[in-house]
């Protein structure tokens, strides 16, 4: 298993502690906020190291293709999961943005049995910046202006979210209009 794809496995490990810091307050009190939030930065981190040492030293592998964005999914999907636990994210909010992972996740199921890759878009690179840093505000919960920001990085993170999934339907409709459709 070369480097990049122990990063996307050791994103993997990371998530069920990251969850236990954000739901577990008798473990470590406040620290535990600040526990996660190492937790989730470290793993993000990986996700941006995985792909560039995967590009850098043509270490792109089957498994990295599958498991990197699904390793992504999980722990931006975790932390939100825990957010509407804590009340510092509203649910519907996530239902849209988890919906647009599913419906993203199924329309590359079907390119892909059609022959046809779908790359990630800068919209979607965008979307998932945005939210990651949406989940960190909102770990923080450092208060007054960083409330505002929060709030804005809500918005910002589900119009990306909504942007990246037209421009990907946009781009690949033969996707739905090809093959046993």
């Amino acid at each position: 298993m070369n480097l990049p794809n122990k990063l996307t496995v050791l994103r993997i490990l990371m998530i069920p502690f990251f969850v236990v810091f954000m739901l577990i307050p008798t473990l470590g009190g406040e620290a535990n906020k600040w526990i996660a939030l190492v937790i989730f930065c470290v793993a993000s981190l990986t996700d941006l190291l995985d792909g560039k040492i995967a590009r850098k030293y043509n270490l792109v592998t089957n498994f990295g293709k599958f498991m990197d964005p699904l390793a992504d999914k999980l722990l931006v999907c975790s932390a939100m999961i825990c957010l509407i636990d804590l009340g510092r994210l509203a649910s519907w909010v996530v239902i849209i943005i988890v919906a647009r992972e599913f419906i993203i996740s199924g329309f590359r199921l079907v390119a892909s049995d059609n022959g046809i890759v779908i790359a990630a878009s800068y919209w979607g690179k965008f979307k998932t910046v945005s939210q990651m840093a949406m989940i960190i505000l909102l770990i923080a919960d450092l208060g007054g202006v960083f409330d505002i920001l929060a709030a804005v990085l809500v918005w910002v993170a589900l119009a990306l979210t909504v942007i990246s999934l037209v421009d990907y339907v946009a781009k690949n409709v033969q996707v739905l209009t090809q093959g046993g459709m």
